[in-house]
């Protein structure tokens, strides 16, 4: 079975949902999702993907280009 083909049945089921169960899944998949992105940034800042992120939130600062929230 190609991932295609299984994305499709899905996308199917999903459609086939009444309204709460295709409200529930989305809840669902949305936590599943926000996870998946909250791993990658831990993973990016662990590795140091991001220090060029935060070297530059710093040096405007000292800078004076930031102002407060």
């Amino acid at each position: 079975m190609s991932l295609m083909s299984t994305l499709e049945e899905i996308e199917a089921a999903v459609q086939q949902l009444p309204p709460a169960k295709r409200a529930e899944f989305r809840a669902c998949f949305l936590s599943f999702d926000a996870s998946d992105w909250d791993q990658q940034m831990e993973d990016d800042i662990t590795t140091g993907k991001l220090d060029w992120l935060a070297n530059e939130a710093i040096n405007d600062s000292l800078a004076g280009r930031c102002s407060e929230l």
